[in-house]
């Protein structure tokens, strides 16, 4: 169903975005011999809203402005361009080039719809893809932004389920995974979840050109209060997901799977200790390719735990304060917090005082 663009009321407010802090030469010399860059969404103590790119050594390169909370961060290695989407229930998103040679550019939601916080795009970068709600009808949506047309919304396909959150681009190139959390909510109500006794979490696969659904998979009937959240893929192209649970805090589910076309979902089992730590919510989720391993994070139970792909066994597990943000570092992760750590692979621990790190952060390779 194609659908107009129709501006928002706080559209006004985003279109007032400007940098943060230009690029120095400095700067954009060391991002270029760095080996990799990174961007995430931060919180300011000053209360202000942003999105920052940061160096392999954890130093802040550049900065936007965001009219509210950002979430995570997808970019386009054809244009070389990143996107920041609100945090839910939040209506923009934000275009801008990390060299910060380029104004950003909003985009607003249009009109019954507001973004979940996550987006892809296209192999040739011609198309973004963002999780929304379609909340009067309480059903998942995919909206499709043109990239070439100062990205207009050019359509929309459904998810299968409720409360979309994270969507990955397959190796294919045309399918779309899908982490259907099962949680209603209504911007009316905010943040409030509006169908806890009844929620049906799922995990599909859809075909992004059509608009068909390929696969759902949902969880056992006992586990339908374990919400699917976050996503990676690994290198032999396993889905791996992370969830958090919605039931008695005195469950202690499993909250990390694997996903494969043609297979049911499989949950991970892990040692008690390291389960009981994650506190019932996985924040996010990050695979190491080049490493064979996959990170997932806890802010609620200050954990950090990394998992040897191929076994699915777990290999580590760190106690940092409110870690959330996770990506892909030469053989291990980079990993940012709220109390404004930005933690290196080596474990080494850098302070920022003045910023509160979001819940996600990208890895941009240096080709980009």
């Amino acid at each position: 169903m194609k659908t107009s663009l129709i501006d928002r009321r706080d559209f006004l407010k985003a279109a007032g975005i400007g940098l943060a802090s230009a690029m120095t030469p400095t700067a954009w010399a060391a991002t270029l011999a760095a080996d990799a860059i990174f961007a995430t969404a931060f919180v300011k103590r000053d209360g202000s809203f942003g999105a920052a790119v940061l160096s392999e050594a954890g130093k802040v390169l550049h900065a936007i402005d965001l009219p509210d909370r950002g979430h995570d961060v997808t970019f386009d290695p054809i244009s070389k361009r990143s996107v920041v989407f609100a945090r839910q229930p939040g209506t923009f998103a934000v275009v801008f080039d990390h060299t910060g040679r380029a104004a950003p550019l909003t985009i607003a939601s249009i009109s019954g719809r507001h973004f979940f916080g996550h987006g892809v795009f296209s192999p040739d970068g011609a198309l973004l893809y963002a999780t929304e709600n379609d909340f009067d009808n309480a059903a998942g949506v995919v909206g499709i932004y043109d990239a070439r047309a100062k990205f207009s919304r050019v359509g929309e396909f459904p998810t299968y389920g409720m409360g979309p959150h994270e969507l990955l681009l397959l190796g294919d190139g045309r399918t779309i995974a899908v982490a259907n959390g099962g949680i209603e909510t209504h911007p009316d109500y905010g943040r409030a979840e509006l169908n806890i006794a009844t929620m049906k979490p799922s995990y599909v696969l859809i075909d992004r050109v059509t608009g068909d659904l390929i696969e759902k998979h949902e969880l056992p009937s006992a586990l339908h209060q374990l919400s699917i959240r976050h996503m990676d893929t690994d290198r032999s192209g396993t889905v791996w997901f992370g969830c958090q649970y919605r039931g008695p805090g005195t469950d202690s589910p499993l909250l990390v799977g694997r996903a494969a076309r043609g297979k049911e979902l499989q949950l991970l089992d892990m040692p008690s200790e390291i389960l009981s730590a994650l506190r019932n919510y996985i924040g996010s989720v990050s695979a190491n390719p080049a490493a064979g391993t996959v990170a997932v994070s806890s802010p609620e139970g200050n954990s950090l735990v990394v998992f040897d792909a191929a076994s699915g066994r777990a290999v580590s597990n760190r106690a940092l304060v409110e870690v959330c943000g996770l990506a892909p570092d030469r053989t291990g992760f980079m990993a940012t917090t709220g109390a404004g750590e930005i933690v290196e692979r080596s474990g080494m621990t850098r302070s920022e005082p003045d910023y509160v790190w979001d819940n996600h952060m990208l890895r941009i390779e240096p080709a980009a």
